[in-house]
């Protein structure tokens, strides 16, 4: 399978409704690598590596994201895939 890598940042009603911890769960059930953490602007980025499958699956869980979240616009840049993750993380700015 494929490996790839997706630098996503997600906008709307993101923060203060869980995205983060829900985005952790659901990445770890895909098996997805990566990095999640809120943006002083209200934003929530994150990176996920992975198989493209279960990559792709994760964004579409962002498009909606956890039932509190009001997603009104969802970014996504293709990157090379690194494997430079061990699991998948909540982090700072």
């Amino acid at each position: 399978m494929k490996k790839v890598r997706a630098h996503v940042v997600v906008d709307g009603r993101v923060q203060g409704v869980c995205f983060r911890m829900d985005t952790r769960g659901a990445a770890l059930e895909r098996k997805v690598k990566g990095w999640v953490r809120n943006l002083p602007d209200g934003r929530v980025e994150a990176v996920f590596e992975g198989e493209e499958t279960d990559v792709k699956s994760m964004i579409k869980w962002c498009e909606n994201g956890p039932p509190l979240a009001r997603v009104g616009k969802l970014d996504v840049e293709w990157e090379p895939y690194t494997d430079e993750f061990d699991g998948f993380e909540i982090t700072f700015v």
